[in-house]
């Protein structure tokens, strides 16, 4: 019963220090961009049939597919605790290589280059 309560009084404590902590760190330093209802870069007064980077669209899908492979390898280290972990780390090993031929592909296309 003591390890439970002393892990809970470190839990609380920590989470109130960082939600303080959290409160005093931020500069405080509105400009125009900062008050304006949205950060996005856009003109919300302004139409909303604005020409969209295609680049910019090719990019964003590159991250979220790298981004779902770190989900799809974030289960991995309980791999060992199964009957084969051989396999495991075979198909994790396969993922990785697919992804970095698909990475080395993109950047040999000059689909990763931002400006031309």
């Amino acid at each position: 019963m003591n390890l439970i309560t002393t892990i809970i009084t470190i839990t609380i404590a920590l989470s109130v220090i960082l939600a303080i902590v959290s409160f005093w760190l931020p500069q405080m330093t509105p400009d125009h961009e900062k008050l304006s209802p949205y950060e996005c870069g856009f003109d919300p007064l302004g139409t909303a049939r604005l020409p969209f980077s295609l680049r910019f669209f090719l990019v964003a899908i590159l991250f979220l597919l790298f981004d779902l492979e770190i989900a799809l390898l974030l289960p991995l280290p309980w791999g060992d605790q199964l009957s084969s972990p051989l396999l495991t780390f075979l198909w994790a090993s396969t993922v990785l290589v697919l992804l970095t031929l698909g990475l080395i592909y993109e950047w040999l296309q000059g689909g990763l280059e931002w400006a031309e």
